[in-house]
């Protein structure tokens, strides 16, 4: 059985280590934040005061953290992961970051004889609780086919979409995918109750037809019940579409339901809504027409 590390312990990161460590895993792991670390080592976690020294214990090291640069620095910063892998590791990065970022660090850590996954995942800290997260990996098919196992402990929906940046590719879709039909939810709802309709009705008589999704059924009644505590919150979803945005650019193409997405919670997020689960979309939608879904 690999000895395995992980870094990283937030809302996201914190049960996927306990699924680990649940089942029979030796798990290292680090996080800035003393009380995580804590809750896991009761649950049997190995504490380590560094990336560094997760990775020099570790066979397979999970990262999972906010951004792009709080990769890069778990990895190549300071008491960084490369300065204690060994070769012959694998580094799988299950954060949300920028492809073009991750092909360079897998090209990086190929370097000194270290493989990489780019693993990011879909369904918030629900699914992470729950272990049914959908999980998008880049790399190669022998890595993957390695770490599979580990993958099927935090996750359901477990699919190998191409080479290194493949997978957050992916998850850029994935979250303009969210976005947008969080924008079109609020609106219907928001609809829906400014013309003296029921919204909670409207919602369940819509889940019966082709308007269903998971965002209908679940964020629709979060829209509903006001309840905005985060599973993800919109500072997030609005760095992933800052890369949905930059990448359509490099591409030279228009994403205009994205962009005008990100410009409904820049709206909330301007009355200081960061910290607000990504379903407060609607409070932008509910500001333009003078009237609440609740």
């Amino acid at each position: 059985m690999a000895q395995l590390g992980f870094i990283g312990l937030g809302i996201m990161g914190k049960p996927m280590a306990e699924h680990l460590l649940a089942a029979d895993n030796t798990v290292h792991v680090y996080d800035r934040s003393a009380e995580a670390v804590n809750e896991l080592t009761a649950k049997g976690a190995a504490e380590c005061d560094s990336s560094k020294q997760v990775a020099s214990l570790s066979d397979i090291i999970i990262v999972m953290v906010p951004d792009t640069p709080d990769v890069e620095d778990v990895l190549f910063g300071k008491a960084g992961v490369a300065e204690g892998v060994k070769p012959g590791s694998v580094v799988v990065d299950m954060s949300s970051i920028s492809p073009i970022a991750t092909k360079d660090f897998a090209g990086r850590l190929a370097s000194i004889g270290v493989e990489m996954l780019d693993a990011p995942v879909s369904g918030g800290q629900i699914g992470a609780e729950k272990a049914i997260l959908s999980i998008m990996v880049g790399g190669k098919q022998q890595v993957f086919e390695k770490v599979k196992p580990y993958f099927e402990l935090m996750g359901k929906n477990i699919v190998l979409i191409g080479d290194n940046g493949a997978g957050q590719t992916c998850k850029v879709a994935n979250q303009i995918a969210v976005a947008v039909t969080i924008a079109a939810t609020s609106e219907a709802l928001t609809f829906a109750a400014k013309a003296g309709a029921d919204p909670a009705k409207v919602r369940e008589a819509l889940m019966g037809g082709l308007a269903s999704s998971r965002i209908m059924e679940l964020h629709g009644e979060r829209m509903i019940k006001r309840t905005f505590q985060p599973g993800f919150r919109i500072r997030l979803h609005q760095k992933d579409l800052n890369l949905a945005l930059q990448s359509a650019r490099s591409l030279h193409m228009s994403i205009p339901s994205t962009a005008l997405a990100q410009e409904m919670f820049n709206a909330v997020a301007a009355h200081d809504g960061f910290d607000l689960d990504h379903s407060a979309m609607v409070l932008a939608l509910e500001q333009l027409a003078n009237h609440t879904v609740a």
